[in-house]
């Protein structure tokens, strides 16, 4: 399925600058809503048409950490201060985590670069759009958060609250409880109003469950940073 040391690798880099203390958030004031394209590399969201601080990298977009993560061999080339180029007219400044990404990426990206406003990630068209109105809920399903952006799904007939975590490349990750690591098994999945059927998913050792970007790039995904809103649209031009 996927690398034990990609994984590894995310995992170890997120648990560190969770813990890390949150600086103030400050950017500069930029258009309603700004386009950036994305591709997915092994099953990651990538960002190949930004720049930080003029330099192309690895970039790879996380919804679910509140920090963003830069490799120190990128960061010391880049210098103290931080800005994330949209496009030719839009940046967005930020205070990163300096933290080893082992060849994973140069830059995690996370929540702090966005601050209060919202991003709605379109897999089907390859576009994250930055919403500085904040979310458009029309036809969405929407669910409140209080930490990291998460939604309510049904696993084998359970509703949990389950993490939007496009730094997974798996389909969902549940606690594993008493069962082995990094073990596997199929579940009953829904998620909003649409109805996986039966999937393999994986068993961790996570304290809650995370939805990664194989049952995410059948969705719609919005993010309201500010208002701790996650909005899901079932997108029909996409299969299950």
């Amino acid at each position: 399925m996927y690398s034990k040391s990609l994984l590894t690798a995310i995992a170890a880099a997120l648990l560190l600058s969770s813990c890390s203390i949150r600086a103030p958030w400050r950017n500069e004031p930029v258009g309603q809503e700004v386009n950036v394209s994305f591709v997915v590399r092994k099953n990651l969201i990538v960002l190949p048409s930004t720049t930080m601080n003029g330099r192309s990298g690895e970039f790879l977009l996380s919804s679910s950490q509140p920090r963003t993560i830069v490799d120190p061999r990128f960061a010391q080339a880049t210098g103290s201060t931080y800005a994330l180029q949209l496009n030719e007219k839009e940046a967005l400044r930020f205070t990163p985590v300096v933290a080893d990404l082992h060849g994973v990426a140069d830059a995690i990206i996370g929540g702090d670069v966005w601050g209060s406003h919202a991003i709605t990630i379109d897999y089907r068209a390859g576009l994250i759009t930055f919403q500085r109105e904040g979310i458009h809920p029309e036809e969405m399903t929407v669910y409140r958060y209080a930490s990291e952006p998460s939604v309510n799904i049904s696993v084998d007939g359970r509703t949990i609250a389950a993490i939007v975590d496009t730094t997974s490349p798996d389909t969902l990750t549940l606690p594993r409880g008493d069962a082995a690591a990094h073990t596997r098994r199929n579940a009953r999945v829904e998620v909003g109003t649409t109805d996986f059927g039966t999937i393999d998913v994986g068993l961790a050792d996570v304290s809650q469950a995370r939805i990664g970007n194989r049952l995410l790039s059948k969705l719609l995904v919005t993010i309201d940073y500010g208002r701790r809103e996650v909005g899901l649209w079932r997108d029909p031009r996409i299969p299950l």
